[in-house]
Formats: structure tokens, C-alpha cells, sequence
């Protein structure tokens, strides 16, 4: 198959191109539609994943259900049947892989929830002793599990540079006392019931990051959830701490880019055959790992 790198959607007003989604205003809604662009350190590379928004849309969907009577979110329909008329002809675009949502006031801080130490956090932890400067007991190693989950939020980039860790006093100041403190409650309760089923299936959630937003009626969970773009999961029976670990992500990737010698410098290359078939098949295997069904691409 082919990957699905840009839409077009002719007349529909076209909002914004993320590093993976594309944004469109559809009336009063929005239309969120996963293509099959990926990115790796901070730039989308010159080739996609074929059928990478299909999977990240159907585990959100997913996650967005399940975590339903934990918090509402932004989803008004994922069936193109029930889009509005004009979009039916697009549908080979927006099947399996779009969500019509409602418009939100986003917050500009992403609540990122940490169970184990690793990424930034290890950095951190190694320089410092803390984490968004949360002091962590000694002795902990890149992998460890963390005495309780913690709450990080990060400042949202908008230039698609990487976002900045800040701390929960600086996230008060940002968006206000109680605002931080609801974010900081669904994000951890969040956080948990997804950990509590990752763990089910054999999965470890070690972080991940959320986004939230502000309607009339309150706030609500946006954007994407729980896929591997925005999460790390690991292999529940391979975790060690003590390095890296057996992931389902983005890793075959980056491990690519290490061994070119890529500067990290637009413009970004492009991957080989096999890296591109082994990312994809990472991506499905989380989704039939989490979701208990396959998906057919």
C-alpha cells in the first residue's frame, strides 16, 4: 500500500499541517484527519509509514472510549457516513483514519504523566537528582519505575521545536490555580486506568502526554491519546531497568536516523524499505496488543 503523505480535501477549509495531521474547519466542528507522515527528532521525514494514521486514529478511538467515564473528550463521530455530505467524496482520504471533533479552547501546556524514569526525565534525574524539578530518591537508573506516577507538564511548541519542560508552579501561573490543579487530576487519573490496562496486556505504559481543552460545558480530553506517537509502551516481561528499553514506537527509526550520522538538520531523509515495514509492524502490533482485535490496513 501506499502511505497517504498530504490530503486534499478541495473546498474544505484547510486550518494547519501538523507533523502527522492534517486540520480542517468542517461548520461549527473540526476534521482531524492522521496521515501517514512521521517525524523524528522534531522534523517529518521524506517518506511515511503506510497505514500509520489508521493505526494511531483506531487506538485512539480506542483509548477515547475506554477512558470515556473517566473524562469526556472531543469526538462527535469517526464514521465518514455521518460526516456532512460534501466530505462523502473524500471518503478514501478520511476512512479509518479521521475524527470529526468538537472546537475547544486548548490549553497551551501539554500534561505529560510519567510512571518510570527515562527520556528527558533521566536526563534530569542524572544532572540533578529531579524530575520538572520533583525531587526523586537516589539511586534510581534509566527504566525504574518511580515511587508514585508524576504530573510534567511541558510548555506546547509552536514553531514545531521541541516543548520545554516546566514545573506545576509555572503551569499555575500560566493557565491558573485551578485549571492546573483539574489537569493535573485527570491526567493522573487518566495516566492510571490506561497504565491498569496496559499492564493487563502484557504492556508497560511508562509515559505518556495529553491534551486538554475548554467548552462551554467543561474540559475535555483532545487531540490524539494513548498511541505510540504520544506514549512509551514497553514489554512488560523484557523490562530491566538499567537502559533502553523493548519498545513499541518509533525506535527502528530513530535507531536508523543514529546510523546514518544524520545532523539533525532539515532537509530529513528518507527511510529504507525495511525500516519503514518494521516500524508499521510495531505500530499494529501495539494496536492488537491493546485493543485485543487486528486491524486490516
Amino acid at each position: 500500500m501506499t502511505a497517504l503523505l498530504t490530503t486534499n480535501l478541495g473546498d474544505t477549509p484547510l486550518l494547519g499541517r501538523g507533523k502527522v495531521r492534517d486540520l480542517y474547519a468542517v461548520g461549527d466542528a473540526l476534521l482531524m484527519v492522521a496521515t501517514d507522515r512521521i517525524s523524528a527528532f522534531d522534523h517529518v521525514l521524506g517518506t511515511g509509514i503506510p497505514g500509520k494514521g489508521k493505526i494511531l486514529t483506531q487506538i485512539s478511538l480506542f483509548w477515547f472510549d475506554l477512558l470515556k467515564e473517566v473524562t469526556p473528550n472531543h469526538i462527535l463521530t469517526a464514521n465518514v457516513s455521518e460526516y456532512p455530505a460534501e466530505l462523502h467524496r473524500y471518503a478514501d482520504q478520511l476512512e479509518g483514519r479521521s475524527m470529526l471533533v468538537r472546537r475547544a479552547n486548548m490549553f497551551p501546556v501539554e500534561c505529560v504523566a510519567r510512571g518510570y524514569l527515562t527520556g528527558s526525565g533521566w536526563k534530569e534525574y542524572k544532572a540533578a537528582g529531579t524530575v520538572c524539578g520533583v525531587a526523586l530518591p537516589g539511586g534510581l537508573l534509566d527504566g525504574s519505575k518511580l515511587p508514585e506516577p508524576l504530573f510534567t507538564p511541558a510548555t506546547k511548541s509552536q514553531d514545531g521545536a521541541h516543548d520545554e519542560n516546566i514545573s506545576f508552579a509555572a503551569t499555575e501561573e500560566l493557565i491558573g490555580k485551578d485549571d492546573a490543579a483539574e489537569l493535573q487530576r485527570l491526567t493522573l487519573a487518566i495516566y492510571g486506568k490506561a497504565q491498569q490496562h496496559a499492564e493487563a496486556c502484557g504492556l508497560i505504559l511508562a509515559d505518556t502526554k495529553f491534551e486538554f481543552g475548554k467548552t462551554d460545558e467543561g474540559i475535555i480530553l483532545a487531540d490524539e491519546v494513548l498511541t505510540p506517537d504520544s506514549s512509551r509502551f514497553w514489554e512488560a516481561s523484557a523490562w530491566k531497568p538499567g537502559g533502553a528499553q523493548a519498545s513499541f514506537d518509533k525506535q527502528y527509526v530513530r535507531d536508523y536516523l543514529e546510523s546514518i550520522h544524520w545532523n539533525k538538520q532539515a532537509p530529513a531523509p528518507s527511510l529504507p524499505a525495511d525500516v519503514a515495514e518494521r516500524t508499521q509492524a510495531k505500530y499494529l502490533e501495539a494496536f492488537r496488543l491493546l485493543t485485543g482485535r487486528e486491524l486490516s490496513l
